[in-house]
Order: structure tokens, then C-alpha cells, then sequence
């Protein structure tokens, strides 16, 4: 079975603009959060917090440079939701095709 994913990298994911700060630190490399806040609407220091939230979800990664702090997109954490997110599902096909064999064994409970 694979590992269920943190509930930190649920909630970094379940905010839309963090998933869009991580699609554009994905489209743009290593990047930095005042790189970021030319591009999106929101200020560098909210582009700062929600980068620090990716960070505790393991999403992104950040090297220091100087003054400067690049952030780079983890794809690990990714890889492994939609492992789960597959595995899940394929539970759920099994379950219901041994109901759909149940309810085929048993046509007084269907409806026709």
C-alpha cells in the first residue's frame, strides 16, 4: 500500500494559490518570492508565507544564496499522491465490480 500523504501536503495543495505559486516555481526553475510577486497579485511577503508552506508540505525546496533565496518544485511528495491517489482508486474499482457481481448473482435486487 502506499504511504497516505501528510495532511500538511493536503492542505498546502487544497489553497489555489499556492498551487498556482507551485506551477509557476515549477515553470520558472529556481526562483525567488519577489520574482514571484511581479507575477502574481498578491504581495511578496504573502508569496513568502505561502512559499514557507510549501516548504513545511516538502513541495519545494529552497537554496540561499547571499540575500537571495531561490525555490525549486520537489517532486517526490507529487510522485507519491498520485501513487496513492491510483492505489485508492483501485480499491474503490474492486469494490464496486464485487458489487456489481453481487447485484448480477442476486437480479431480484436490481432495478429493470
Amino acid at each position: 500500500m502506499a504511504h497516505e500523504p501528510s495532511d500538511a501536503l493536503f492542505a498546502a495543495l487544497a489553497d489555489p494559490t499556492r498551487r498556482s505559486i507551485l506551477r509557476a516555481v515549477a515553470e520558472r526553475g529556481p526562483v525567488t518570492a519577489t520574482a514571484l510577486s511581479v507575477e502574481l497579485p498578491i504581495s511578496r511577503q504573502a508569496v513568502a508565507k505561502h512559499l514557507g508552506l510549501l516548504r513545511n508540505a516538502g513541495l519545494v525546496a529552497a537554496d540561499r544564496s547571499g540575500r537571495e533565496t531561490r525555490f525549486v518544485v520537489v517532486g517526490a511528495p507529487l510522485e507519491d499522491l498520485a501513487a496513492w491517489a491510483e492505489q485508492a482508486g483501485r480499491r474503490w474499482d474492486d469494490r464496486l465490480a464485487r458489487l456489481g457481481e453481487r447485484l448480477r448473482d442476486q437480479p431480484h435486487l436490481t432495478r429493470e
